[in-house]
């Protein structure tokens, strides 16, 4: 069974309060997403934040970019309270994030969150005068704030100034390494500043952002070291497909492993018309797969191989795994626990009926030339043999009936 906590060695970090939502210290490590909509539109943001809010995003940013999208953003929310749906909103801003907190004070009282970059804030003189800006805002909202350094918007300057130093050191560092210190450098150095203006050690999470696996691991260690700030890991462009499912598991997986980290984003590009609520489903996987968090019942399902030439099995594990997705919202609230349930579909007889014991509920199809029945192991027991058209069926009815007997009032009852 998977259980929360399971890596003992998480780094001490100190909780904000985003939104009714802790992120840091000991809480769960939370699952967030953004919108790809133009925020200026009302009903097409507010649809898109509820399909990520419902598929289990915890937090949900939306990008705050001109004067239009920041008028819209109250509306937005009043739009979600009005479909029941109740997630922060976290406002991402670039730029000219000052006078829009400043010229649309709805925005900034309806967002959660705050993010800036300290990399495009200001320019030279501006940088500062308009940093402190947003974190007078934040302050006067009592809103927390990401701080969220971008690898493709890193502060030149002191990167230059970096540079430099290395260069008249007498071992210089690879620029490459130099670029990892500026990172960190920004983020710990803004840091440092909005507390200087007044921003409470509860009210910052920091990230650092960057494109490549190895660099990634690097600079969060780092800030790992350095400071006890609540950490926001990601991406900043994974890419498509399996390629930044797997750049993220990849990079993540290490930081979570080694304690690193109090949220989440998985940033993939979809394909065109593509489900956008896909990187809240990578997310929850990872951290489920790792043994950090649970959300939905596992299904653990064979590969396939030359026993297996029938493709019923494939078929009965997807169709079990879609069955579970859309019946969680509702199960979620009526079997409290449901999400550590253990299913397995398998597809012969040489692992099958193993595999299926461990599960809670577990089914081994019949293989190439083996028998057309399917035994059914319930908590390591058998419990039935299933054949014939109604298969899929009469198994999903027997998953029903297991988490009802043991999620459900009956269970309750028997205690």
């Amino acid at each position: 069974m998977v259980t929360e906590g399971l890596i003992a060695n998480r780094r001490r970090s100190v909780a904000v309060d985003v939104g009714g939502v802790t992120v840091g210290a000991d809480a769960p490590i939370v699952v967030q997403s953004m919108t790809n909509t133009d925020t200026a539109d009302v009903e097409g943001t507010a649809r898109q934040v509820a399909a990520l809010a419902r598929a289990g995003s915890e937090l949900v940013r939306i990008t705050v970019d001109r004067d239009e999208a920041a008028a819209a953003v109250p509306h937005i929310r009043d739009r979600l309270l009005a479909m029941n749906v109740r997630v922060p909103l976290v406002g991402d801003f670039h730029y000219i994030g000052h006078k829009l907190l400043a010229d649309h004070p709805a925005c900034a009282e309806a967002l959660d969150k705050y993010r800036i970059n300290p990399g495009n804030v200001g320019f030279r003189d501006k940088r500062d005068p308009q940093f402190t800006q947003i974190v007078e805002m934040a302050i006067r909202h009592d809103k927390p704030v990401r701080i969220g350094v971008n690898w493709g918007s890193l502060d030149q300057e002191l990167l230059t100034r970096l540079m430099d130093e290395n260069n008249a050191a007498g071992a210089p560092l690879s620029a490459r390494a130099v670029t990892h210190e500026a990172m960190v450098q920004s983020a710990l150095l803004s840091a440092a500043r909005a507390e200087e203006i007044g921003l409470a050690k509860n009210r910052i999470i920091l990230s650092a952002k960057v494109s490549a696996v190895q660099d990634l691991i690097a600079v969060y260690r780092e800030l790992g070291k350095r400071s006890d700030y609540a950490l926001h890991l990601g991406l900043t462009e994974a890419g498509m497909g399996t390629k930044g499912i797997v750049a993220s598991a990849a990079s993540m997986g290490v930081l979570l492993q080694e304690g690193i980290g109090d949220t989440i984003r998985i940033s993939l590009t979809p394909e065109p018309g593509g489900d956008r609520t896909r990187e809240v489903q990578v997310a929850q996987e990872l951290l489920q797969t790792m043994g950090l968090r649970t959300f939905v019942p596992l299904v653990a399902a064979c590969p396939g191989c030359g026993r297996t030439t029938s493709t019923t099995f494939q078929e009965l594990a997807a169709d079990i795994q879609g069955f579970i997705r859309e019946s969680m919202p509702a199960w979620k609230t009526r079997y409290p626990g449901v999400e550590t349930l253990n299913v397995a579909v398998m597809g012969c007889i040489v692992n099958g009926p193993g595999e299926s014991k461990h599960a809670d509920i577990g089914i081994s199809l019949p293989g190439t030339g083996e028998q057309p029945t399917a035994p059914v192991f319930i908590d390591g027991k058998k419990a039935a043999t299933l054949r014939g058209a109604t298969l899929s069926a009469d198994f999903k009815q027997m998953v029903i009936d297991y988490i009802e007997r043991r999620f459900g009032a009956g269970a309750r009852a028997a205690e």
